[in-house]
């Protein structure tokens, strides 16, 4: 990279006298009445009429001087504008910007001081152009030592930019390399600093936290055994071969609700407090022998047991297979078996209860309707034998029975009268006499066998009772029918019954481990230096991405 040395600035303007007089109705601050040398005139337009022209002045020169000097103060844009408004309002013509800041300057006046700026917004143009004579006329009468200095301070800015400035046989190139390696020399010091301040902040943030944790796990934290066992909750299989329901018999999805409620009841309240109850839970953990992260206060409340006791029994279900995983810490492992012990034994409990009130009603019900059934049986078992007791030793009974065989003898001797009245047809000359007395013991035998049916219709006792006797004995078929139905009916209830009931059968028994299972000392390290590192990466990226919207 090269920079072209600093030189005298001259302009050469191709026009005549309309181009000065141009130049110079322009600026007005212009030197116009500076004399062109005749040597200078000479050489413009000598040189074969080559070319002709005029050289600037020295004002000229140095109004291009101070405006590039302006240039490089990094004004912006809104002060720039601000400083040509300044000028039209004071009636200064100007053809730029860096223009008007240039003769603002020269005359003392500081286009960025707010008083300046204020005089901008006034309605009047009269009124603007007389403040503008005042304030120049003050400007004039105060004098410059005594003046108030408005002009704006210049930020001088450091810049490592080879300087075009050369000394006396100093060789560009070396120059120049020598500004190169000073940059990188600068970049690297300032990268080596970047890295060593990151270096530390990650000492701080992260290495020190870690090598704590880690300090912890390896050496101060209290072993801990864990007790894994492995249960399921199964279900009677069924006696019927079909149907729909069958289908899921004997897998998971059947005692999948069962198991999910298992699993909140092993790690709710309700075991809890049972568990500290029956084998000292809470008092357990609150050893002294135990370190201060993991022990409980003497004082604890019970939220924070049970906090505990959540943190310790760990219960997963695979939903696939219905399986029940358990996994209890205790700081002996003694204490850890029996503990799963319990637990599953609560379980057992209620997985019991879960069909019990089912089964008991579709039994209350069963057993019921067979037990009225039964008395109704009886009840017209009774009536029948009360009747058939009536019908045959009662006194109705005695009665009826001396009828009937009154009836009988007398409807056998009409039997015999009727065969001997039949022996008298067949003779050639019967008796007369005979027949006559055989027909009339005929009538009188028929006579007295209506008289005694009639006795027997007009008590109805016999009729009666046979009536009685029918009903009662069609009563008791159909309440023997019914005790029949009821006990199917009970057996089909305790079938269903057994179908509801749930057990918990344990695949993998609890048995306590000879070796401590926690702390895993260097994945927990490990894992502690992984979230230290997330947090810290987190907020120097919120960091960040802050700085950066508050510098735009």
């Amino acid at each position: 990279m090269t920079t072209k040395p600093k030189a005298q600035k001259f302009r050469i303007r191709r026009g005549s006298s309309t181009a000065n007089a141009a130049a110079t109705s322009s600026d007005p601050t212009l030197d116009t009445a500076a004399p062109t040398s005749p040597s200078a005139q000479g050489h413009s337009q000598g040189v074969g009429g080559a070319m002709s022209g005029t050289v600037d002045s020295a004002n000229t020169v140095t109004a291009e001087t101070d405006i590039d000097a302006i240039r490089q103060e990094g004004l912006t844009g809104r002060q720039l504008r601000m400083a040509r408004r300044v000028a039209q309002k004071s009636g200064f013509a100007v053809t730029s910007d860096f223009d008007a800041v240039r003769q603002l300057r020269q005359h003392g006046i500081d286009p960025f001081q707010r008083a300046n700026v204020l005089e901008l917004v006034t309605p009047d143009d009269g009124q603007t152009n007389v403040a503008a004579g005042q304030m120049r006329a003050a400007t004039a009468k105060v004098p410059a030592d005594q003046a108030r200095v408005q002009l704006p301070q210049t930020v001088q800015r450091k810049t490592s930019l080879p300087s075009t400035q050369l000394g006396p046989g100093e060789n560009p190139a070396e120059r120049r390399a020598s500004e190169i390696g000073r940059i990188q020399r600068d970049i690297a010091k300032r990268r080596r600093r970047n890295i060593a301040s990151l270096i530390g902040r990650l000492a701080m943030f992260v290495l020190l936290p870690t090598i704590a944790a880690g300090f912890y796990f390896f050496t101060i934290a209290t072993p801990m055994y864990g007790t894994k066992s492995e249960f399921i909750i199964q279900q009677a299989e069924s006696q019927g071969g079909g149907g729909l329901g069958s289908l899921f018999q004997g897998t998971g999805l059947a005692t999948q609700t069962d198991s999910t409620t298992v699993q909140s009841f092993m790690t709710s309240r309700e075991a809890f407090l049972r568990l500290d109850e029956e084998h000292g839970f809470t008092e357990h953990f609150s050893n002294p022998d135990i370190d201060a992260i993991q022990r409980l206060d003497e004082d604890a409340t019970r939220e924070a047991a049970y906090a505990m006791f959540q943190d310790l029994v760990k219960i997963g279900l695979d939903p696939a297979e219905g399986i029940l995983k358990m996994e209890v810490i205790a700081a002996d492992p003694v204490k850890s078996q029996d503990f799963s012990d319990a637990l599953i034994r609560y379980a057992e409990e209620q997985v019991d209860q879960l069909t019990q009130r089912v089964r008991e009603d579709q039994m209350s019900g069963a057993r019921a309707n067979f037990e009225l059934a039964q008395q109704r049986r009886q009840t017209a078992l009774t009536e029948l034998i009360t009747i058939q007791q009536e019908t045959e030793t009662g006194p109705v009974g005695a009665e009826q029975a001396a009828l009937q065989q009154r009836i009988t003898t007398l409807q056998v001797e009409l039997d015999q009268e009727q065969l001997n009245l039949a022996g008298f047809a067949g003779v050639r000359r019967p008796n007369e006499a005979q027949v006559r007395a055989t027909e009339n013991s005929i009538a009188q035998i028929e006579n007295q066998i209506a008289l005694l049916r009639s006795q027997m219709s007009s008590e109805g006792s016999l009729t009666t009772n046979d009536a009685r006797l029918r009903v009662a004995e069609e009563n008791y078929a159909f309440e023997v029918l019914n005790v029949q139905t009821a006990q199917s009916t009970l057996s089909t209830a305790e079938i269903e019954a057994n179908r509801q009931v749930r057990y918990l059968s344990v695949s993998v028994a609890p048995i306590a481990p000879d070796e401590p299972t926690y702390p895993r000392s260097f994945e927990n390290t490990l894992l502690a230096f992984l979230i230290f590192s997330g947090i810290y990466l987190m907020i120097s990226l919120t960091a960040s991405i802050l700085r950066e919207q508050v510098s735009a």
